[in-house]
């Protein structure tokens, strides 16, 4: 289901889902790659961004809202570290933002970026331990 090229700028839709992969890919995101495509068959997962500092790999349900997801997350994950920083609270395992109907999870695992949207109801724990195996 996923793209492997190293044409930045190619888009490979899949249905409702739109899947973008740029570069080379190391262990743990290759780790993390396929444990995303496990998590996001579960119920209540709208999709995820995952991304490193040469890949990113991106299933969405709502591939109109590509972008803005993508903001999203980028923004959510950023706010987050700056306030654990200005509170000196330390390393985190991941962060959840609950909105009205959705929700998202970040996580910065090595030098790979997470970011898991899905409804609101879904449970996120779950989520975060099939992550860290």
């Amino acid at each position: 289901m996923k793209s492997r090229t190293n044409d930045p700028d190619e888009k490979t839709d899949f249905g409702d889902s739109a899947v973008i992969s740029i570069g080379e890919e190391k262990s743990t995101f290759a780790s993390l790659s396929t444990s995303m495509t496990e998590i996001r068959k579960l119920k209540g997962v709208i999709g995820y961004i995952l991304r490193s500092n040469e890949s990113a790999i991106i299933d969405l349900a709502a591939s109109e809202k590509l972008t803005d997801y993508a903001i999203f997350s980028y923004e959510v994950a950023e706010a987050c570290q700056e306030m654990i920083k200005n509170f000196n609270f330390g390393e985190t395992e991941s962060m959840l933002v609950e909105g009205e109907s959705v929700k998202v999870l970040c996580m910065n695992i090595d030098e790979n970026k997470v970011s898991v949207f899905m409804e609101k109801n879904a449970t996120h724990a779950g989520i975060i331990k099939r992550i860290l195996l």
